[in-house]
């Protein structure tokens, strides 16, 4: 197999010492650099109330990084819908980007865990590594994460009021608004979208989700960086549903990575020494953390129980040279049969993570 496109996702995170005008910067800087570096996407996350992750708005992102660049697609990676959100404001929202950045706009939508309790676990829970040599890991149990006390304050702000339409209801609402519109008549809604609008895809880590984007035809993004235990599970189930449409005529999957390169395989290890703890701080509940330096990192202590946590995340990043990262990221294409890959990293210092992204570019186009 050839390279095949590489993206980005990003977090916008925040480093220990600084603030979110500070991430938001950086962002903007990664987003250039990205498509200077040959990256065809530029996804945005969406997370809320996290001191270390200042997501909460990729549709505001997205028009920022619009006005900074000339051809990257860019989207988000994922807008997160519950039974209480308003699809009809994110059709309207990203219809709009794609009439300021027309060709350029991915929707990409996913369950809210506020909604789900976070991915349902695979049937198969014992490790396993594919021939190709991937990690599969024992699956995680969000349901830990979902049971803090955080998240019930979280689902207080976040949702209102009981029922509401199921997510397969959402997506089609969606895909009918950037169509022919809602309704008959005199009490139809559409947006007159332009051209062939916004891409829409779905994201997820489990079946439900991959089953729904094979049956309505529409790209799928399987979670390796966040959920690695279900990417082979749910990308062999959207494949299996998948149904020819007007928008895709065959499955189009992306899977995305947590990768950090560096020009020594013991200087990568050096920046990517704050992750446990960055994870840690998620999968207790609390939130992530402002992004740790290598030297807060080393100080930070840890018990058994902390590393059972995290050991999934840690075990399955692909840390190292730019060549033992692609490396990698060519066993995860063989093991997926990923069309696209998308890659996330998070260092203290940004523009380590910028060079990150650059290098790994560098030599996947060489692989080409």
């Amino acid at each position: 197999m050839t390279a095949i496109p590489l993206g980005v996702l990003d977090l916008v995170p925040v480093s220990s010492g600084s603030g979110p005008r500070e991430a938001v910067a950086a962002s903007l800087e990664l987003v250039r650099r990205a498509e200077a570096a040959g990256y065809t996407r530029y996804w945005f996350a969406e997370h809320h109330f996290n001191p270390g992750v200042i997501g909460s708005s990729p549709a505001a992102l997205i028009a920022l990084a619009g006005a900074a660049t000339e051809r990257i697609r860019l989207g988000s990676g994922a807008i997160q819908l519950g039974p209480q959100s308003t699809e009809a404001t994110v059709a309207e929202e990203f219809a709009l980007l794609d009439a300021a950045f027309p060709g350029r706009i991915d929707l990409g939508v996913g369950r809210s865990g506020l909604a789900t309790g976070g991915p349902s676990a695979p049937a198969t829970t014992a490790e396993s590594v594919t021939a190709g040599g991937l990690l599969i890991p024992e699956p995680f149990r969000f349901e830990r994460i979902f049971a803090a006390p955080k998240y019930r304050t979280l689902g207080a702000l976040l949702t209102r009021g009981e029922g509401g339409a199921d997510f397969a209801d959402q997506i089609e609402t969606v895909l009918a608004l950037l169509g022919d519109g809602v309704g008959a008549g005199e009490e139809r809604v559409a947006l007159g979208v332009a051209g062939a609008g916004p891409e829409l895809r779905l994201f997820g880590s489990g079946t439900l989700t991959a089953r729904l984007a094979g049956r309505l035809g529409l790209p799928f993004a399987a979670n390796y960086h966040s959920a690695p235990s279900g990417v082979l599970v749910s990308v062999e189930e959207y494949r299996r549903s998948f149904l020819p449409s007007p928008r895709l005529a065959r499955p189009h999957v992306v899977v995305s990575a947590d990768v950090v390169a560096a020009e020594t395989a013991e200087r990568a290890q050096e920046l990517a020494s704050g992750y446990g703890a960055w994870v840690r701080s998620i999968r207790t509940g609390v939130g992530a953390i402002p992004y740790p330096s290598p030297a807060e990192a080393a100080a930070i202590a840890w018990s058994a129980e902390d590393e059972r946590l995290v050991s999934d995340r840690v075990r399955t990043r692909f840390v190292g040279t730019a060549e033992a990262v692609a490396d990698r990221l060519e066993t995860l294409r063989d093991a997926t049969g990923a069309d696209e890959l998308v890659l996330t990293t998070i260092t203290h210092d940004p523009d380590a993570r910028a060079a990150s992204h650059e290098a790994i570019a560098r030599e996947w186009a060489a692989r080409g």
